[in-house]
């Protein structure tokens, strides 16, 4: 993921805040996944940090955000992965499984998303 670097003209008295919004959701894969292409994690699949089914997915800042997924408690690459914000039905994760590999029944899957909140603050 390539990084933007924006410039601010700020005065002494300014600075600038970044609050971020962190999100987990968790998933157990139910079923051994295998030679598949493209397999689908809906919104409604995941549980959320206080263990409740996960109602959404959260829309990530443009040039702002990030997210990362977690097989097994390994980072995964990003280029295998593909977020969609949005309710049940809409919000989703997809990933590629590659060629002769499963993931086993059980296994879980953590996705992590990060939104971060600039702001100018003066003093």
């Amino acid at each position: 993921m390539a990084l933007k670097i924006v410039k601010l003209a700020i005065t002494p008295k300014q600075t600038i805040s970044t609050s971020p919004t962190v999100a987990r959701y968790f998933h157990e894969v139910p079923e051994t996944i295998t030679e598949v292409t493209t397999h689908k994690i809906n919104a409604s699949d995941f549980l959320n940090d206080q263990g409740e089914i996960a109602q959404s997915l959260p829309v990530l800042n443009l040039n702002n955000s990030y997210f990362n997924v977690y097989i097994n408690g390994v980072l995964q690459m990003d280029e295998n992965f593909s977020y969609t914000a949005g309710e049940d039905g809409i919000g989703s994760l997809l990933f590629s499984l590659p060629d002769d590999s499963e993931i086993p029944k059980g296994t879980p899957i953590i996705m992590e998303t990060v939104n971060f909140h600039p702001e100018i603050v003066s003093e």
